[in-house]
């Protein structure tokens, strides 16, 4: 099914608007202003973060997966403002392709997710291998999660897992314009 292309009026009142940290505080809001949109039938969701926390960014993502795959009357669209930084690239990617609009000069980072970790290896031996073990299983899944937001913000677009995992952990930045030339996004306002 062929999505049209919105016109820069349809994004005149978005129906949820979201700045700052990805974080609990913004999920709450999120949430409030998702469960009150309505019976509208296109629902504009704006942001501009710097980034925050990727699991909460998963979340709000899923519920628009889940909304977009219950809803299905309704067209479920963002607008990236000013700085899609991090978590909120995590975000944009539960959109589909044809459904990502960004600013003018609005710029997306992508990078690798970050960890803070003392591993501390005191008592028997055997409960040292252990504790490295489940350092090394939580790096394995967090790569893992992160292998599959880059997947779904690549779907669709000019973009290969390749350069992504080659440019990402030196912090990635693609401006609005190089964003729609690389097809990652459907449109610039």
């Amino acid at each position: 099914m062929d999505t049209p292309a919105l016109p820069p009026s349809a994004f005149d009142a978005p129906a949820i608007l979201l700045s700052g940290t990805v974080d609990q505080e913004m999920y709450r809001d999120f949430r409030r202003q998702l469960d009150a949109v309505g019976d509208r039938t296109l629902v504009v969701v704006e942001l501009t973060t710097l980034g925050g926390d990727p699991e909460v960014a998963r979340m709000m993502g899923e519920d628009i997966r889940f909304k977009t795959g219950l809803l299905t009357d309704r067209r479920f669209v963002f607008l990236g403002k000013a700085a899609i930084y991090s978590a909120g690239t995590t975000f944009m990617s539960f959109f589909a392709r044809s459904n990502r609009y960004l600013t003018r000069g609005t710029r997306l980072m992508i990078h690798e997710r970050k960890l803070d970790k003392q591993v501390v290896l005191n008592g028997p031996l055997t409960t040292c291998i252990a504790s490295v073990k489940a350092a090394l299983h939580e790096i394995e899944c967090s790569i893992a999660i992160q292998n599959e937001g880059f997947a779904n913000l690549i779907r669709g677009s000019q973009v290969t897992l390749d350069t992504v995992l080659q440019r990402a952990p030196e912090n990635w930045y693609i401006e609005a314009g190089e964003a729609q030339e690389l097809d990652l996004i459907e449109g610039i306002l």
